[in-house]
């Protein structure tokens, strides 16, 4: 299983990024996918979750403004994130909870949003 995070860069206050993660070697359609992310010397924050059948739920600071979603025959969630603040900026890292007996984690793309 591989997840290949994408579309992550520097974008001003105010303003829209769309996260991009591709998953290969599992039935993606069967299972849920987060995002997390981590800002410099914080810990790992769970950030947004999408199941299956595409129930979403998302943590309180996000809420309104980033949404998740997937395109199973894509095999792909998205993170579209908008009216950005610069406490948004960090690594963002899609997961994915369990398959095959384990968890799987993209390799993080950085969203910086200037001020």
């Amino acid at each position: 299983v591989q997840l290949q995070a994408s579309g992550g860069g520097l974008v001003q206050a105010g303003g829209s990024l769309r996260l991009s993660c591709r998953v290969t070697g599992s039935r993606f359609s069967l299972h849920a996918m987060r995002w997390y992310r981590q800002a410099r010397g914080n810990e790992r924050e769970f950030v947004a979750l999408i199941s299956g059948d595409g129930r979403t739920d998302h943590v309180d600071s996000v809420k309104g403004r980033f949404a998740i979603s997937r395109d199973n025959a894509r095999r792909t969630v998205y993170l579209q994130m908008s009216s950005l603040k610069p406490e948004d900026t960090a690594v963002y890292y899609c997961n994915l909870p369990f398959w095959g007996g384990r968890e799987y984690w993209g390799q993080g793309t950085q969203v910086t949003v200037s001020s």
